[in-house]
């Protein structure tokens, strides 16, 4: 889905994708991980797009999506819109959608995420990219 809206991990410059996760390692037994470790891992996180510097972010999951923009809303009352949040003085773009792992198990929801993908691109578009 991401090369059908010519972005990608392969690709360099402007239109490059670059993933990170919300945890630094995974769960004992790959469950949900607990506020504690999510809070742990918070600070690599937005050092991580400190550095980066991205012109939007795409937050795929309710973990990532909880942690990023501090709220406990579901996915679907989130996406569909872009939201903001701001680190270290600067102000992102960001473009909420499903978890990959959760569109495996429900592929009836890869529309909306195609639709979250068009968004982010329309998104880095209007932005000059």
């Amino acid at each position: 889905m991401l090369a059908a809206v010519e972005l990608g991990r392969d690709r360099s410059g402007e239109q490059a994708v670059f993933i990170a996760n919300v945890l630094k390692c995974r769960p004992p037994g790959n469950r949900n991980p607990e506020a504690s470790e999510v809070a742990a891992c918070a600070p690599f996180l937005r050092r991580q797009i400190e550095l980066l510097q991205p012109r939007l972010i795409v937050v795929m999951g309710r973990f990532a999506c909880q942690s990023l923009l501090a709220t406990d809303a579901s996915i679907a009352s989130l996406r569909g819109r872009v939201h903001e949040v701001s680190l270290h003085g600067r102000r992102y773009p960001v473009v909420v959608t499903y978890h990959p792992a959760y569109l495996l198990r429900t592929p009836a929801d890869k529309a909306k995420s195609w639709e979250d993908l068009c968004l982010a691109r329309a998104t880095l578009e209007a932005a000059g990219g």
